[in-house]
């Protein structure tokens, strides 16, 4: 029995408008800064058309590296409701998909925009195995002080003891599979942000990650006990906005990309990495595991992974084979691809937008007894 499962921060999934960038020039839509804008009605009327105009587009490209994953489940990121989500899969991925992912689940998390962690589930497998839902728990309201995490990183970082932990959530989700039991532990750590006062925004937001890993690890421990939980079947599926190794993109476009491959010591998420569980994209080759192009500039770019799939000790060793697949082809053509690693990119793929996601898919396929 085969259980294929798959994450992807699908990037803004959202049916609000933001008219904020009317008045915050910085976060007005690039675009609209080379039009003349009238007064407030009239940016609302411009930013409406521009959201929708781009959205036909982005949805189809994202339903489209959905349905490429082929996955019995979807761990997603960046989902702003339920109701948004369900418009999604029914307006979108059912066109690529056919039979739908009928089983949805979103807790509204403590992000403030709010974009949240979700899933979206089959009846059953590709095989014909029945997926069952058990339960589902919410851990957004976990702080620091309760979990026995605050420290003087997370001081100087601004934190309180009574702040809560997580910037989204960590959602845990019981399923059963073919009868055999499965916990998802949804989470999408906090952002790296850019450079605050001189210091780099991956240093700066450490701590924080730091923190929500732990209490990940926490959680996890919790529900299994410390001396039962690596003999167990469970999955950390999310964005983890943080990386142990990197390409490092020299040269341009005109002449030539060069790839430099770069170890980090320290990531955001080490408290649930080594040790604890298997990052199965590093079973991939070691130049071949980036999800995300950054660029901020010729000076600073970088392919590195942000995406993950995390399996229990117990899970990963049932698996030796299990090689997750990387699906690219929704980046857009300002991405740099490692020399053998090309793919054919979706029709209507732009050279910046628009885009699936600034995020790959990740897809694995598992069987759990």
């Amino acid at each position: 029995m085969a259980l294929r499962i798959a994450t992807f921060n699908v990037e803004n999934l959202m049916q609000r408008f933001d008219f904020s960038g009317f008045r915050n020039q910085l976060q007005r839509d690039r675009v609209l800064a080379m039009v003349e804008v009238r007064d407030e009605q009239h940016y609302r009327q411009l930013e409406q058309a521009r959201v929708i105009a781009h959205s036909d587009d982005k949805m189809q490209l994202a339903a489209l590296a959905i349905a490429d994953c082929r996955a019995d489940i979807v761990c997603l990121q960046e989902v702003e409701n339920l109701a948004a989500l369900r418009a999604f899969e029914y307006g979108y991925l059912f066109k690529m998909a056919g039979h739908g992912y009928r089983n949805k689940y979103l807790v509204e998390g403590n992000d403030g925009r709010g974009i949240d962690v979700a899933a979206m589930v089959r009846d059953e497998t590709a095989d014909g195995e029945s997926i069952e839902f058990v339960g589902l728990q919410s851990h957004a309201h976990v702080t620091f002080e309760e979990f026995g995490l605050y420290n003087a990183a997370l001081k100087e970082a601004g934190e309180r003891p009574g702040d809560r932990i997580f910037r989204r959530d960590c959602v845990e989700i019981d399923l059963r599979v073919g009868g055999r039991p499965l916990t998802l532990f949804l989470a999408h750590l906090k952002s790296m942000g850019p450079d605050k006062a001189g210091k780099d925004g991956r240093e700066v937001t450490m701590p924080i990650r730091l923190a929500e890993a732990a209490a990940v690890r926490r959680i996890v421990e919790m529900k299994f006990g410390k001396g039962d939980t690596a003999r167990r079947n469970w999955l950390i599926c999310g964005d983890m906005n943080d990386y142990r190794e990197r390409l490092v993109v020299l040269g341009s476009r005109q002449s030539g990309y060069q790839f430099r491959h770069a170890i980090e010591e320290q990531a955001g998420f080490d408290p649930i990495g080594e040790g604890f569980s298997v990052n199965l994209v590093a079973r991939r080759p070691a130049g071949d595991r980036w999800t995300l192009y950054h660029s901020r500039g010729p000076d600073e770019q970088h392919l590195c992974q942000l995406d993950y799939i995390f399996a229990s000790p117990a899970l990963a060793e049932r698996n030796p084979a299990a090689v997750p697949d990387i699906l690219r082809h929704g980046q857009p053509w300002r991405t740099p691809f490692p020399a053998g690693q090309e793919v054919e990119r979706y029709p209507r793929i732009g050279w910046d937008r628009p885009k699936a996601s600034d995020h790959c898919p990740v897809a694995v396929t598992l069987r759990l007894g």
